[in-house]
């Protein structure tokens, strides 16, 4: 085999890009990429590695023989070593081998770029190419439509490796298999989204994918990068979005990965109090480097382009934020203001943003973020992150305890619920009950109901009537969705057995019906990141612990009403007021038997009285369901 070659994919431009932090499709560029050079086939690699004395390429081609096939520095300071070696094909393994300028040591990594890794806990990487015939043309045309912040936007979190297992074997499924049972599913149970968390190659099952190594490799434990590409067309060509996890924030110290890449801080931050998290025990990026922002960035857009994503859940936007996440006094610095703010960060999310919606129509991003920090879903050219929408972390928290006590002690807490109202509008809020909140001792979501058999699954329907009724997007992590008795592990299947009982089908159910309700009626989205779509009935019956709210859309004829019921009383005659005359006409129930509840309802076309009440010049006696949410239509 001969040695390696001189030759280069890069330009002059493409250098002053990526010095400047500007270059967003580096994936073209770095990595290896089999190419035909004067008729002969092989591969290009390219590595940045500055301070690197020599790389080469070892892999199964060459017995990983160090020195065999040394890549060329090139001359302009870039810092990458490039070549091109003859013969190499797809399917090969390598990695690089580094000498650093720095005391000799010597590395050897897995490729930043590489498109497919070997299975873990094999570390090598694998040349690769992208090639795939897409059939989603039609999503793709219509995605804005789809994707956009007026439509609806259900979405369901799936952590791959444990949303089914096969077998006595306990074994992962695979893309293609996934391609059948969860786009069935999911279009089944109605979620207009799923959202994978991360499918980027990572080393440790434990991490859940939230520690990656291999950025631009989606991970082989389930198959090809072809075969995860099946997935998000079959996805498509069901009407259904995908979202991904993506993980900027931190990294992990994995020989084979980015960390001390070429012998010294590359990829991280070389002050530990900026380049450590305590939490994770990772490593976290320089988002000052230019380098660094170029390859985050043009990994974002690697995703959108090649994988067809419709959106980008980034990972733990708070620690990036603040220069004293989870550090003590003494373990800071502040910013050149004396604050705390990570400026780079702050400088660096307003790029990324940029990025994704000058290059990509109709796609989102979504911030986790669980402070106040300011303006992290409105645009950049107004002060803003440039986010499309951000975790309603503070819902969720409050909501959640709320719901976990026993309804006779609920009206002494109803602020828990009402509160979420004062700043529901001040950013565009995706209400989420994630991963997060069914691991780690919290119990699962049905787990935390109070109450006898019953009372826990009408609370369960109850509550997720009042999330889908709420401003805001909804995010349901999987297995809540038919009530999962227990809390996640992510070493096994999800509990599908309790699905032949017939209160956790109920539950599925429901949400079906609500993913209905939610894309059929305007008023549930088409402001629900407005102040204008939403306005109180009655707030204030802590005594019967019952709330009722108006939901408005651009036609005011499809508004809907809800009333919620949170105690397990059924209240008889009790009178709502309301903005019209007309004929109210119950349109869900939480409390149907259908969905295993009593069944108490309020059937057919009820007169609307001319009766002032609630500061209204018209009225209703309605019957309200124990432990429900009732939604009704003025015609």
């Amino acid at each position: 085999m001969s040695k390696v070659q001189g030759y280069s994919l890069f330009t002059d431009f493409d250098i002053d890009l990526f010095k400047a932090g500007k270059h967003f499709r580096l994936y073209e560029k770095l990595g290896a990429h089999p190419i035909e050079v004067d008729g002969v086939s092989g591969v290009y690699f390219a590595v940045w590695a500055p301070s690197a004395r020599s790389v080469s390429v070892v892999g199964d081609f060459n017995y990983w023989i160090q020195g065999e096939h040394q890549l060329n520095v090139r001359w302009d300071s870039s810092g990458i070593w490039e070549g091109f070696i003859p013969g190499v094909q797809k399917g090969i393994t390598y990695k690089y081998k580094i000498q650093s300028d720095n005391g000799g040591i010597i590395t050897e990594k897995a490729d930043p770029f590489a498109f497919y890794c070997e299975k873990p806990p094999l570390t090598a990487s694998v040349i690769w190419d992208l090639d795939y015939q897409w059939k989603d043309t039609n999503w793709m045309k219509t995605r804005k439509e789809h994707n956009a912040l007026d439509k609806p936007y259900s979405v369901y979190e799936v952590h791959l490796g444990s949303w089914k297992r096969h077998g006595s074997e306990n074994r992962f499924l695979t893309y293609l298999e996934f391609a059948d049972e969860l786009v069935a599913y999911v279009k089944e149970t109605g979620f207009t989204h799923v959202e994978f968390m991360p499918v980027m190659e990572y080393p440790y099952d434990p991490s859940w994918g939230y520690q990656l190594v291999g950025y631009f490799a989606p991970t082989s434990r389930f198959g090809t990068p072809q075969e995860f590409m099946v997935l998000v067309d079959k996805l498509h060509q069901a009407g259904i979005g995908v979202i991904l996890d993506w993980v900027p924030s931190h990294f992990p110290d994995d020989a084979h990965g980015l960390g001390f890449f070429d012998g010294s801080n590359l990829f991280e931050h070389p002050d530990r109090r900026k380049g450590y998290h305590p939490d994770w025990k990772s490593l976290v990026f320089n988002y000052g480097r230019n380098e660094v922002r170029s390859f985050l960035i043009s990994n974002a857009l690697f995703w959108l382009q090649h994988y067809h994503i419709d959106g980008l859940r980034v990972d733990a936007v708070a620690s990036m934020l603040y220069l004293d996440y989870s550090r003590k006094d003494g373990e800071w610095e502040p910013n050149e203001f004396g604050g705390r703010e990570n400026l780079d960060t702050i400088s660096f999310l307003k790029d990324f943003n940029e990025a994704v919606y000058a290059n990509y129509e109709g796609v989102q991003t979504i911030a986790e973020e669980s402070t106040s920090f300011p303006m992290v879903s409105r645009p950049t050219f107004a002060g803003g992150l440039g986010f499309g929408m951000k975790w309603m972390m503070g819902w969720m928290h409050d909501t959640l305890q709320y719901f976990k006590k026993d309804p006779i002690h609920r009206k002494y807490h109803q602020n828990d619920l009402t509160f979420s109202m004062t700043y529901a509008f001040s950013e565009n809020f995706m209400l989420p009950l994630s991963h997060d909140e069914v691991v780690y001792g919290k119990n699962s979501i049905a787990g935390r109901m109070p109450g006898d058999e019953w009372q826990k699954f009408a609370n369960l329907r109850l509550l997720y009537g009042y999330m889908f009724t709420h401003p805001g997007t909804k995010l349901l992590f999987m297995g809540a969705e038919f009530g999962q008795s227990g809390e996640w592990n992510f070493e096994q299947s999800l509990d599908w057995h309790l699905l032949q009982y017939p209160s956790h089908e109920g539950v599925r159910k429901l949400i079906a019906g609500l993913n209905d309700l939610y894309k059929s009626q305007p008023a549930l989205y088409e402001k629900q990141f407005s102040p204008e779509g939403f306005e109180w009935i009655n707030y204030s019956d802590h005594h019967n612990a019952v709330m009722a709210y108006i939901r408005k859309g651009n036609n005011s004829k499809e508004d809907v009403i809800v009333v919620c019921n949170f105690t397990p009383v059924v209240r008889q005659n009790y009178r709502i007021g309301l903005p019209r005359k007309g004929k109210l006409v119950e349109i869900f129930n939480s409390d149907a038997e259908v969905f295993g509840g009593s069944g108490v309802a309020n059937s057919g076309k009820l007169t609307i009285e001319s009766s002032p009440y609630d500061g209204r010049d018209y009225s209703i006696e309605l019957d309200l369901a124990p432990l429900a949410l009732m939604v009704f239509r003025i015609s």
